[in-house]
């Protein structure tokens, strides 16, 4: 995430809360999206062993520090500012909240390993991860390291994530511009990473698909194109029939959302592959692909479900992708889930506040929070997803405390409905940023940042029993609470990760940013795992 990629983001956050308004007042009834655009993948290799492959040294974290103020954010909830409909009232869930486990850094300042130690040049970090059979792998904004799962010893890195596609040629080799995202495929047992390359023209998204469970072996390489259009804040997720990506397309203005899909068996085979994709139009920003948890698959056929929200209601498209027959490939929605009143934390803008300094923190509240979590139990299918929002009280949403409002959707497939929801703001300090998964039982964990006057911001987390009453969690826990705060620029985090351990599918692996010291540009990560005791 570079200085002109920054500058981008920006613009396109704020024409995100601009598109909400519209997205409000548009039709809920589904509709057909016509037909995907279909394009190859313009490069594809094998890198054979990421642990054989030194990194770049002209790009070896060695830019200096970029970073951009935010720039003023429209009105995002459409008219008034709404009271929450969905605050949970403070009797706690039942006992057994989730045990924490032992914790690490993760890359950020002070973080070293096997090649090397990590300098932060740019910000925010874009935490994010994912654990698979054996590893855990961290990427954030401009670098990335492979953990082992047992001892949460670094066994790689840190090195650009670049470094995926050394030797590739072209942008992807020679940016490092961030906005990574890596998810793990638990039915393939693959690793993906994907990365945008956005210093020149054609804007490309690079895809890296191992060949292993091993995240330092052999991997398949993609580049995909987006021509002039840049492809802003990509998220993935991974579905049977493919590898589904979303992004927030500009060019002078804000375009909409663009929903994309990798082909995931020519991926995995190292073949060549192509992309479909659909671009929604400017009343809708911020999409999120469903990312499938568990081992059970979702019903034979079921398309991906993508999920944004708009004032008052969540929005459901259901992506149905035909690679033999590109023309029956469809994109049906959105349709309408309505919600809870609420009003975006900050009105989506900068006003989370820390302790000894003046300097206020980016709520991101424009958008629905990585990841959209999939899960099939059998008798029912869910999608868990947060977003941050004023927490309680009247006035102004920029005066008032920021909670986590979080949902449970169920029957994606057929008529889509909030099965429980609720705010999650115990007390008058700012929560944002949040993560949300369900592991096999039904059990949930939300992960998020917090902060006040009168604490540095820290990393906590609570969670919910399937028995507990719906529409509660259960009392906070604490990751790790920072010793600093962040000066000089108002970005916080971008996202964070929860995912679930596909060994015992009980785990919860969170990783997000914290400080340990006052300042810029010195950002900490933290990676915890926890479960709960009846999860066997």
């Amino acid at each position: 995430m570079r200085s002109f990629r920054k500058s981008l983001s920006y613009f396109v956050h704020a024409a995100l809360v601009a598109a909400t308004i519209g997205a409000f007042a548009a039709s809920a009834a589904a509709q057909d999206n016509g037909a995907p655009e279909v394009s190859a993948a313009v490069q594809h290799d094998t890198l054979h062993s990421l642990r054989g492959t030194m990194p770049r040294p002209d790009d070896f974290f060695k830019d200096a520090g970029h970073g951009h103020p935010v720039h003023p954010l429209p009105w995002i909830d459409g008219a008034g500012s709404p009271e929450d409909g969905a605050l949970q009232g403070f009797a706690f869930g039942s006992p057994g909240a989730p045990v924490l486990g032992s914790g690490v850094d993760g890359v950020g300042t002070g973080f070293s390993g096997p090649q090397g130690s990590f300098t932060v040049n740019s910000e925010p970090p874009d935490t994010v991860g994912a654990v698979g059979a054996t590893q855990y792998m961290q990427v954030v904004n401009t670098g990335l390291a492979v953990f082992d799962k047992a001892t949460k010893a670094v066994v790689y890195g840190p090195v650009p994530t670049s470094t995926l596609w050394q030797g590739f040629g072209g942008q992807c080799e020679t940016s490092n511009d961030g906005d990574a995202v890596v998810v793990y495929d638990k039915a393939a047992g693959r690793w993906i990473v994907s990365q945008f390359a956005v210093t020149t023209t054609p804007y490309l998204q690079c895809v890296a698909v191992s060949q292993t469970s091993n995240a330092t072996g052999a991997w398949n390489r993609y580049a995909f194109s987006y021509g002039t259009v840049f492809p802003d804040y990509p998220k993935m997720g991974v579905w049977p029939d493919g590898y589904y990506e979303t992004f927030n397309m500009f060019t002078g203005t804000f375009q909409g959302a663009k929903l994309c899909v990798y082909d995931r068996a020519k991926m995995l085979a190292g073949a060549a592959a192509t992309q479909q994709c659909f671009q929604l139009s400017s009343s809708y920003g911020g999409v999120l692909p469903a990312d499938l948890d568990g081992a059970t698959a979702p019903p034979a056929g079921s398309p991906n479900y993508h999920l944004n929200f708009t004032a008052g209601q969540l929005n459901l498209w259901k992506f149905h992708v035909d690679w033999t027959t590109p023309s029956n490939t469809t994109l049906t929605g959105p349709t309408a889930i309505p919600v809870a009143s609420f009003s975006a934390a900050c009105s989506g803008g900068a006003c989370i506040p820390q302790a000894g300094t003046s300097q206020k923190l980016d709520s991101l509240a424009d958008r629905l929070m990585f990841r959209n979590a999939y899960r099939n139990f059998g008798d029912h299918e869910a999608l868990v997803v947060n977003h941050s929002v004023s927490a309680g009280g009247s006035g102004s949403p920029r005066k008032r405390p920021s909670g986590v409002r979080w949902y449970e959707i169920r029957s994606p497939g057929t008529t889509p409905l909030v099965f429980q929801q609720s705010t999650f703001a115990p007390d008058s300090s700012f929560r944002w940023m949040g993560s949300i998964a369900q592991d096999k039982q039904g059990n949930m964990a939300l992960g998020y940042s917090v902060s006040s006057s009168g604490i540095n911001p820290a990393i906590r987390y609570t969670g919910r029993l399937a028995t507990d009453a719906a529409n509660t969690m259960q009392a906070e826990s604490s990751i790790i609470e920072g010793t600093g705060s962040q000066s000089g620029h108002t970005r916080w985090g971008d996202y964070s990760a929860m995912t679930v351990d596909p060994a015992d599918d009980c785990t919860f692996w969170f990783t997000s940013e914290y400080l340990q010291s006052s300042g810029d540009f010195i950002w900490s990560t933290r990676i915890a795992s926890f479960k709960f005791p009846t999860c066997q």
